[in-house]
């Protein structure tokens, strides 16, 4: 997006990464150097009772002499439905609040829709769905939509990601709406975005592989059915959890008797490492957008990985 403002203040120093690359970790050893607070971009840990599917791991959060603070999650209730929109300004309430504490906001999450929307504006999720238009645009081929989107999006010059059918389809209709209200355009292009120094998380995809198995089958040997149980039993309703996806879609299913144990835990491991290959796809969206990324090698010792933060975060505010 064109001629964004920076929102001022302290930068974001963000650790991002796919699932099991230990950002929690990390970000947590950072927040105890750097004297930071941790701000969870997590879609699903911002949910009270999901704790051992979504990964909050919150006695990574006590040091023993030092308990790190965080925000962001435990904000809602299992079985509400959370957004982009909300998302943004819960975070901005908490910058305020972490920053105005002279502590250094330190955003972990692998939620990269919602790390994307903090560094490159937000505005165009509240452009509305057009059923009408989505109706037409459904029944044209790939080749036809491309020219439409050619049609209506080439003179706007907004940053798109069109790989797939469904983004496509988006995109045309954020641009014909921009073309009937010209004004909005001129608006969003004034969005604030916030500074940040970004690094991400990237073990190698056999390693990553191992890591994603290795905790699901910890996950379920420490309470992850029972967890599920746990919401069901207090009158959350089965498609509710399934909506959450992952763990909460397939240990349900298994719950129901819809699955056998051994096929859930083999289609759900499956359906983890096939989400961590969508993360990395994302995150490399980020960087084709224009957002620079600080890749931490795998190889790197925990305590490099923290000196070569601090030094190039604390570089970049001065």
């Amino acid at each position: 997006m064109k001629n964004n403002k920076d929102i001022p203040g302290q930068p974001l120093l963000v650790i991002l990464g796919p699932t099991a690359s230990g950002k929690t970790h990390l970000a947590v050893q950072l927040a105890a150097r750097l004297k930071g607070e941790i701000i969870s971009a997590d879609s699903r840990q911002v949910y009270r009772g999901m704790d051992i599917g979504t990964g909050k791991d919150l006695d990574e959060y006590d040091l023993g002499n030092q308990k790190i603070s965080f925000h962001l999650i435990n904000i809602r209730d299992a079985g509400e439905k959370y957004n982009l929109n909300e998302f943004v300004n819960d975070f901005s309430i908490v910058y305020e609040k972490v920053t105005g504490n002279n502590k250094v906001p330190i955003v972990c999450g692998g939620t990269g829709l919602y790390i994307h929307a903090l560094l490159q504006g937000y505005g165009f999720v509240k452009i509305p769905v057009d059923e009408h238009l989505r109706m037409q645009l459904d029944v044209l081929d790939t080749g036809e939509l491309l020219i439409k989107w050619e049609e209506s999006g080439k003179d706007l010059g907004f940053p798109a990601d069109i790989s797939t059918r469904k983004r496509l389809i988006r995109n045309i209709e954020i641009a014909q709406y921009l073309q009937r209200y010209p004004e909005e355009w001129i608006e969003l292009n004034r969005q604030r975005q916030f500074k940040a120094v970004v690094f991400g998380l990237i073990p190698d995809v056999a390693t990553r592989r191992v890591r994603i198995s290795m905790r699901l089958e910890t996950r379920l040997q420490n309470g992850l059915t029972e967890e599920i149980e746990r919401l069901l039993s207090a009158g959350i309703k089965p498609e509710q959890l399934i909506y959450y996806g992952l763990e909460y879609k397939y240990v349900t299913q298994y719950m129901l008797g819809i699955l056998a144990f051994d096929v859930m835990k083999e289609k759900l491991e499956t359906e983890i490492h096939r989400f961590a290959k969508r993360q990395m796809t994302f995150f490399r969206k980020m960087e084709r957008d224009g957002i620079k990324i600080h890749w931490l090698d795998d190889t790197m010792t925990e305590n490099e990985k923290i000196i070569f933060v601090s030094k190039t975060y604390k570089a970049a505010g001065q």
